[in-house]
């Protein structure tokens, strides 16, 4: 079985002392839904899933860590099916054999949808991180369905077995694990391998969830999540793979005390429900997870933050956290990271090849937006794309700095796609859905449901972009191109 993130496989090698700093960023690496957060580097470039709290998923990608602060969230998944849930938590991302897979926790679709949640996995159809995916199967135990979240995978040998959370003894939440015989279906019933039993694993509530695995030097680690999330003492402990058969308790070794915890002194609450991912050269270990500023104990919402921070290792192989850092610290980013940070976005449209442009640069509310041959440094043609929380994101032309509007909020076919200063309605709210390999996306607005469209596929500068019903042809696709 190829697996190329399944796990954190870090090799034997100490970061060489030559290796360059990757491009500076400053936490928060996502300040929207930035909860449960992983991150992978593939092919040059990052990608960041996070927790939702809706029916879809969105994905980020950049070439810097830094980057991904203000990276476009594009769809790559919304279930069609309401019984798999509405409610979306803890993805992450996975590949194997040439196909990611994306693991997440689904709730019902009702507002009391605590003990609903189970989790599921898509595939991707090809080998592209951003999709498209398909639904694959739900994750869970030979002949039951019980409730389980933050559902992982992990490989020791030729083996793959599927870690989660479940509730399954004494009213709390267990560390659990499964064999698997692919990596989207579960060959065995659950078997608990830890339990919140330490005074640290119970502040606000008996927990141990999110299980991440950690491979290095032939040592294999689960790092999870304890205590309540909704606690400013959400922190991570770890355990270690000491005997032969990850399928028994016995043969994991748990730590006595939390490897990363808050940090009072940095203003650091809650840190937890982390991944793994390492820097473009190799050299670096990193770790990403959430966290939150205050010290509320309704801590399990939106107020949580993507951040990430490197890690070393201690003498006897272990890793070491150390201490969560205070959001608004410059860091060196990732070493090897070379290619420049982008500050802001060119929309290319599939067929013609030309840009989506604000005629004349003119800052005027309601100048029409239009295509235009790309010239690469007009500031009319570039676009920050801004993430509002709520899946929806506003674009805001560089140049102008006003926003993508639609004509009087119609929502006909043909509607004028124009600029007009932010007024903080769904006609200027819009969603970038992916479409297909190269990052092509389609455009759609949330008010109408209708996407951006050159008018008759024509080819020719000044041709308008107006609103239409989606066609699925090449006139209505976007591709994103980063420019610094």
């Amino acid at each position: 079985m190829v697996i190329a993130a399944l796990t954190l496989l870090l090799g034997a090698t100490i970061q060489p002392a030559s290796a360059a700093d990757g491009r500076p960023f400053t936490n928060p690496v996502k300040s929207q839904k930035g909860a449960d957060p992983w991150i992978e580097f593939h092919n040059g470039n990052y990608y960041l899933i996070s927790t939702s709290w809706s029916d879809v998923l969105t994905m980020r990608k950049s070439p810097t860590l830094a980057g991904l602060a203000t990276a476009p969230s594009v769809q790559v998944w919304k279930d069609t099916d309401t019984s798999r849930g509405c409610n979306f938590w803890a993805p992450e991302m996975h590949f194997f054999n040439n196909k990611w897979y994306v693991y997440y926790v689904g709730g019902a679709c009702v507002s009391d949808y605590l003990g609903t949640q189970r989790s599921h996995v898509l595939e991707s159809v090809g080998s592209d991180p951003m999709g498209p995916y398909i639904y694959k199967n739900k994750i869970k135990p030979t002949g039951s369905d019980p409730w389980l979240i933050d559902a992982s995978v992990l490989e020791v040998g030729s083996n793959l077995y599927m870690v989660g959370s479940a509730n399954t003894t004494n009213g709390t939440q267990n560390l659990v694990i499964a064999p698997m015989s692919n990596p989207y279906t579960v060959s065995g019933t659950l078997r608990t391998i830890s339990q919140p039993t330490l005074s640290w694993e119970r502040q606000g509530g008996t927990v141990n969830e999110g299980p991440e695995a950690l491979q290095r030097n032939g040592k294999t680690f689960l790092v999870y999540s304890a205590s309540g999330c909704w606690t400013p003492d959400y922190k991570l402990g770890q355990l270690e793979l000491t005997g032969s058969d990850p399928l028994q308790a016995s043969s994991w070794t748990k730590k006595q005390t939390p490897v990363f915890q808050r940090n009072s002194a940095t203003n650091v609450h809650g840190p937890g429900h982390n991944g793994f991912f390492t820097s473009p050269d190799g050299t670096e270990n990193w770790i990403v997870y959430h966290a939150r500023n205050d010290t509320s104990t309704d801590g399990c919402d939106n107020n949580r933050t993507t951040r990430a921070q490197k890690f070393t290792w201690n003498a006897d192989g272990t890793p070491n956290f150390g201490t969560p850092v205070a959001l608004g610290t410059t860091l060196p980013g990732p070493s090897g990271e070379t290619a420049a940070t982008p500050t802001a976005y060119t929309l290319v449209n599939r067929n013609s090849g030309k840009c989506l442009d604000v005629e004349g640069g003119n800052t005027a509310n309601g100048t029409n937006i239009f295509q235009w041959t790309c010239n690469g440094s007009s500031d009319n043609q570039k676009w920050r794309i801004e993430d509002l929380a709520d899946d929806t994101s506003r674009l805001v032309n560089v140049r102008t700095g006003k926003a993508m509007d639609t004509t009087n909020c119609a929502t006909d076919n043909g509607t004028d796609i124009r600029q007009w200063s932010w007024l903080d309605n769904d006609c200027q709210r819009f969603r970038l859905v992916h479409t297909a390999t190269g990052d092509y996306v389609r455009i759609v607005n949330e008010n109408s449901g209708k996407v951006a469209d050159v008018a008759d596929c024509g080819t020719g500068n000044g041709t308008d972009v107006r609103l239409w019903s989606w066609l699925n042809n090449d006139c209505q696709q976007w591709q994103l191109r980063p420019v610094s």
